[in-house]
């Protein structure tokens, strides 16, 4: 349960997200989540560094081999979203249309 209390902090997968390709600073992070505040980005990285997902390197802030692993495990839940969102896209036709 401890995981699912920190994903369901407000930003943290967002965070987790944008770093999947590789290392940001803070201000990059920042940039990439319109509407993010820099008191809860720091808040959400410090919960996330001190779990062994996240840490802080010259580079920047970065996944851990924990963090990348979870990115392969949310993958599914993402390809979910991709259908879901173009479900949401199309006209009901009062059946369940959503097909993964």
């Amino acid at each position: 349960m401890a995981a699912m209390d920190l994903f369901g902090r407000r930003w943290a997968l967002r965070i987790l997200w944008e770093l999947r390709e590789g290392p940001l600073g803070a201000r990059a992070l920042l940039a990439r989540c319109e509407g993010l505040s820099s008191s809860v980005l720091y808040q959400r990285l410090r919960e996330l560094t001190s779990s062994g997902i996240v840490a802080n390197s010259p580079d920047g802030y970065e996944l851990t081999h924990l963090g990348t692993a979870l990115g392969d495990a949310l993958r599914p839940l993402g390809d979910w979203a991709t259908v879901w969102a173009q479900a949401q896209a199309q006209p009901q036709d009062g059946q369940d249309s959503l097909e993964v």
